[in-house]
């Protein structure tokens, strides 16, 4: 569990949540797309360019293979803090808590950032496996974005992915219970805050725990149904290389008074040393790149100077596009 040293001062560390439009209770308007649909690639599109965001059915992950992972990450959360302090700081991979990234960001949130190859808190072949078979399912959604839009080359961005070079990375949260939440009247408590991924594309699987919201067009924060299946979002990656047509969609998570979440995300990023700009194959005649090229290093390391709710794609957008 996340414990402060002193319970009286939770306002001071963790803000809560304040919005401009009234959100919605629950919103049933999230796409769900079945993998093995005919019309697959064509409702991908759709959903990616309405909202960033849908949820993937019939994605082909075994379910004892996500349940393995899920138990091992839920063991690891429930040790006690001075053990899992042993598997940290998170630099770049390792066990933290409360702070998000080095800028002040705070939520009411633990965190693993793993990858194969390093910090064995938790199985490596739990870890391993899993990785695997979301790999296989980004590959697989990769390439029908592409096809989707029209690309010729449909593993334009699947073969980035699957690079060796490939900037990867697991990321496990939990976002425990806390009877503190209680004594703010009500109030919703930031467990992370509104961001867009950086990368490419994300699998998110959570635990069947509200929490997750999303920034919908018109500015409005829904919440997402809890669901046991994946949910896939565009990163700001793949908004640069469409140059725009899919959004790198923004989303936050609240706490939960009466149950936990864990979730689980695959976050696809190209090498280090790709370089990122809109694809020529999707500019129209005349169209102009709304974005100025850089290399997936630079944006990285821009990405990680920026608080979490910075427009992070603002500094590379042309001076004409500027004003979002």
């Amino acid at each position: 569990m996340v414990v402060l040293s002193k319970p009286a001062p939770l306002h001071d560390h963790y803000a809560s949540i304040k919005t401009c439009k009234p959100r919605i209770s629950v919103f049933k308007g999230i796409p769900s797309i079945n993998l093995r649909d005919p019309k697959a690639k064509t409702l991908i599109i759709q959903a990616c360019q309405e909202f960033g965001f849908f949820k993937l059915l019939n994605h082909g992950v075994p379910m004892e293979t996500i349940a393995r992972l899920e138990a091992e990450a839920l063991s690891f959360f429930n040790l006690p803090r001075s053990v899992k302090d042993k598997a940290g700081p998170p630099n770049p991979f390792g066990y933290g808590t409360k702070g998000i990234g080095p800028n002040g960001d705070v939520g009411w949130i633990e965190y693993l950032l793993i990858n194969t190859d390093q910090n064995p808190a938790i199985s490596r072949s739990a870890v391993k496996d899993y990785v695997m078979e979301v790999k296989a399912v980004a590959y697989e959604v990769a390439e029908l974005m592409a096809e989707g839009l029209g690309i010729e080359r449909r593993d334009v961005w699947s073969k980035m992915l699957r690079e060796e070079e490939s900037d990867w990375c697991l990321r496990l949260n939990h976002y425990p219970i806390s009877q503190d939440l209680q004594a703010l009247s009500g109030r919703k408590m930031i467990g992370f805050g509104e961001h867009t991924d950086p990368q490419i594309i994300s699998l998110l699987k959570s635990n069947n725990t509200s929490g997750l919201q999303i920034c919908l067009k018109d500015g409005t924060w829904v919440s997402v149904p809890p669901d046991h299946t994946s949910f896939v979002t565009v990163g700001d990656a793949l908004q640069v290389m469409t140059n725009g047509r899919l959004k790198s969609v923004r989303h936050r998570v609240m706490t939960n008074s009466l149950k936990p979440r864990i979730s689980m995300i695959y976050f696809g990023g190209p090498p280090l040393s790709e370089t990122i700009r809109p694809l020529p194959s999707l500019m129209a005649k005349g169209e102009e790149s709304l974005y100025n090229e850089f290399t997936w290093r630079e944006y990285k390391a821009s990405a990680y100077k920026s608080r979490l709710g910075d427009y992070r794609l603002g500094l590379f957008e042309k001076a004409s596009t500027t004003g979002h």
